[in-house]
């Protein structure tokens, strides 16, 4: 199987005002992150302030404000941390999978897309950011789109299909399986198993009817 290449994130989604360059200004720029996702699981983020977030990662409100301009820069920032480990733990799993079914590869990223929500602290309330701005990850696009293209540039080695068929189908699929995901979680706080088959049905049918079977 080809490489895959490494995962893209948007330089928009990293909103800071400096980079942390010495370790210890890294480190305090992880707690701020680490203390805004414990907050929004126990608060919203609605009610959620950068004094919040501050005393909970134990620094200074000036300190934050060294980094960040308000409080929804350090949930852009959280969110963005949020997509690149969504986009490195699927293209860690797709390196496995060799050439098999899109059942495998959708599979995999829905299991993934699951198992963040279930345990990643933050992310069940603000998933990849639509709740506070549908453009939160990047100004020139929408959340969704900016998922789509890096899922495409992971899937687009394994794929021999035009980049733009396979973005269009990728961005189909991924509407279809937000939509459905949404219910899931709705009708029950984990994601209503019969819900989560339903979704994974649904677009494993439709990429294998739109490219064939093997991916």
């Amino acid at each position: 199987m080809s490489d895959i290449q490494a995962a893209k994130v948007p330089a928009e989604a990293t909103p800071l005002r400096r980079q942390p360059v010495q370790q210890r200004s890294a480190k305090r720029v992880e707690q701020m992150l680490d203390a805004s996702a414990a907050l929004i699981d126990e608060l919203g983020y609605d009610a959620l302030t950068t004094t919040l977030i501050a005393k909970r990662a134990g620094v200074a409100v000036g300190s934050l404000y060294q980094f960040f301009p308000d409080k929804r820069a350090v949930v852009q920032a959280l969110t963005a941390r949020n997509l690149e480990r969504f986009v490195g733990a699927v293209n860690e799993r797709l390196k496995q999978l060799g050439p098999e079914h899109w059942w495998d590869v959708v599979d995999s990223i829905l299991d993934i897309y699951l198992e963040m929500h279930r345990t990643v602290p933050g992310f069940s309330k603000v998933h990849f950011g639509d709740i506070i701005d549908r453009q939160l990850l990047d100004e020139t696009r929408d959340n969704n789109a900016v998922i789509v293209d890096s899922l495409t540039d992971l899937v687009a080695t394994q794929v021999d299909q035009p980049v733009e068929d396979l973005r269009f189908a990728i961005g189909i699929a991924n509407e279809v399986a937000d939509a459905l995901l949404k219910l899931a979680f709705r009708q029950e706080p984990r994601g209503d198993e019969k819900i989560v088959a339903e979704a994974k049905y649904v677009v494993k049918g439709y990429l294998a009817a739109r490219f064939g079977e093997q991916s």
